[in-house]
């Protein structure tokens, strides 16, 4: 089994991948490119000019949490038919919190795959753990179709990165693990561009188009071992939306990509519902379409009972101020934020928002370490995925998420995640320290 340190190298800083995707995004996806800068263009402007005063309703009281019955599911569904303009689909979820369950049974499952493997992530890091799990795929690629799909500031970015939680596994030496990956292998591999320092990411995996995986996991030690997260194992016809997904995505990524994209491959096998089987909806982010965050703001207008989120990344104002105005009209609003953070920068401005929101009555919660979860729980709503509550999951980058009203579903979410992740976590009592230049973090957290 390779070391790390038999990695072909290579060399290039996360800079200069930078200017060659944008290069390369002018070149293959002309369109694409253009769209997402009017649309980087357009919602800083929009964000901008909208205001989302929070120092309005610091004269309002904070009542009593309300005893209201929850939205109707039925009307708030059709009301998602609308605003989406999608009836949605179906499906059935199973919750795979943290590695220790998601990464034994996604390894069972391609194990037994018998056809084909697709993988879309962000990052496919170059440890010693993602190196055990690229030598099995590159195994696997002798026998059934594999094709990964890679964020190129991501996956560059993060082989670069020091690792900071497990002692012991500095890299002496950083190689490419898409080299590595191609290298005495039958995968296919694609590297997404990153106009506008814009990227991809989803995480998405699927198995002889039967079985996905959705959520906030991407291959590496953090993820296995360090993190606390969670990976949504996906079956049914929704897996139909995730592989068309897939296909346009892989297409948009290669020669031409813009041209390709139009060319539509029918997807050959077509999964029809199961009786067990309920409602499901896939959101998206994608330029010029914020699903994610049109819904999830609508939820937060609409819930009449609580709202719950575990989220590591909140510095949207508008999802502040939301979240602001609902616990005003007396829903319970509760935030899970991590006491760790990947960034320092976030770290600040998480502090902040969770002052903010301490002030206006929401009851804040600190998770002892690093959650990177990204659930969402609007009185009986589920949303969760990839998406953070910040600009570029909710405006720019290319996410996906699940969601469902299916009460049975939404129970089994509070009771994995949720129930747990409150009663390992300390609720804030009393602000958190807070220094002057957190608000020049917060300024800067707010462009991410």
């Amino acid at each position: 089994e390779p070391s790390e340190e038999t990695l072909p190298l290579n060399f290039i800083p996360a800079s200069v991948t930078a200017v060659t995707g944008q290069l390369k995004s002018y070149i293959g996806q002309p369109v694409q490119s253009v769209t997402r800068l009017v649309t980087s263009i357009g919602t800083t402007a929009f964000d901008t000019l909208r205001p989302t005063p929070q120092w309005l309703l610091a004269s309002q009281p904070v009542p009593p949490v309300s005893n209201d019955p929850m939205m109707d599911p039925d009307k708030w569904e059709q009301r998602l038919d609308s605003l989406l303009g999608d009836p949605g689909t179906s499906g059935k979820l199973r919750f795979l919190v943290d590695g220790e369950r998601f990464f034994p049974r996604l390894i069972d499952v391609i194990h037994r795959a018998k056809v084909s493997l697709q993988m879309r992530l962000y990052i496919f890091d170059n440890d010693d753990y993602a190196i055990k799990i690229a030598n099995f795929l590159k195994n696997r690629s002798q026998d059934i179709s594999v094709r990964i799909l890679l964020d190129g500031l991501g996956t560059v970015g993060a082989g670069y990165a020091e690792p900071g939680y497990t002692p012991g596994t500095s890299r002496e030496r950083r190689g490419s693990v898409t080299l590595f990956l191609r290298e005495q292998s039958n995968i296919a591999l694609r590297v997404v561009a990153n106009p506008w320092l814009q990227g991809d990411h989803t995480k998405a995996i699927i198995i002889d188009d039967e079985t996905g995986f959705i959520g906030g996991m991407n291959i590496g030690r953090e993820y296995r071992y360090e993190w606390h997260d969670m990976m949504v194992e996906a079956s049914g016809p929704v897996i139909n939306r995730i592989a068309r997904d897939f296909e346009v995505a892989w297409k948009q990524a290669g020669p031409l990509g813009d041209i390709q994209a139009l060319v539509r491959t029918p997807f050959d096998k077509t999964i029809e519902p199961e009786p067990e089987d309920y409602p499901l909806r896939v959101l998206y982010t994608k330029p010029g379409d914020s699903q994610i965050l049109r819904a999830q703001v609508a939820a937060m207008r609409q819930a009449r009972q609580r709202i719950w989120i575990e989220n590591a990344y909140i510095t949207s104002d508008l999802i502040l101020y939301e979240l602001i105005k609902a616990r005003k009209r007396g829903v319970d609003v509760r935030v899970i934020l991590p006491y760790e953070n990947d960034s320092g920068i976030i770290d600040r401005s998480n502090a902040l928002a969770a002052n903010m929101l301490l002030r206006h009555g929401v009851r804040v919660y600190v998770y002892p370490g690093m959650s990177h979860i990204k659930a969402a729980i609007y009185d009986g709503w589920s949303c969760l995925g990839s998406a953070n509550f910040d600009r570029l999951s909710l405006r720019l980058n290319k996410e996906m998420n699940l969601a469902t009203s299916h009460q049975p579903a939404v129970d089994e979410l509070i009771k994995t995640v949720f129930t747990p992740d409150f009663d390992r976590s300390i609720e804030l009592t009393e602000p958190l320290p807070n220094r002057w230049y957190d608000y020049l973090m917060e300024l800067i957290a707010d462009q991410l």
